[in-house]
């Protein structure tokens, strides 16, 4: 069964599964149903008709972009899903951010390797990525 590419944002109820499914962290539904409107772009691959991936793209739009959300449930990793969604963000990236913004995204260990084959680099030492902590 061929995967489908799909540009939409998903419900809460989809993000909130392929979250967990893949391994991320969860987030409330109240979070999910404020967050998910303000998203500039998105992408879902479907399997059967049913969402197996996902990713994101957040920010004001015009001076700050993130990439957020890469998910890919475990059943369907090693497939090149994640280069898919990659793809997919990537020539959205290239198509609508403006000459000096700025698009920056989290990376864990080993992801870092994929998010560089679409010109992420790493900041540090110059810049470090930091989170608040309630």
């Amino acid at each position: 069964m061929p995967y489908e590419t799909l540009h939409a944002t998903p419900t809460p109820e989809v993000y909130a599964a392929l979250r967990v499914g893949a391994g991320l962290s969860a987030k409330s539904a109240e979070a999910a149903a404020r967050g998910l409107p303000n998203t500039l772009f998105a992408v879902q691959i479907l399997h059967g008709g049913e969402p197996i991936g996902m990713g994101r793209v957040i920010g004001d739009g015009g001076t700050a972009f993130q990439v957020v959300d890469i998910a890919v449930l475990p059943a369907h990793q090693g497939q090149g899903l994640g280069k898919r969604i990659m793809g997919e963000i990537a020539a959205w990236l290239r198509a609508n951010v403006p000459e000096t913004g700025y698009v920056s995204l989290l990376a864990d260990v080993p992801a870092d390797a994929l998010y560089a084959q679409f010109g992420f680099v790493h900041t540090a030492p110059r810049t470090l990525g930091m989170a608040w902590k309630r």
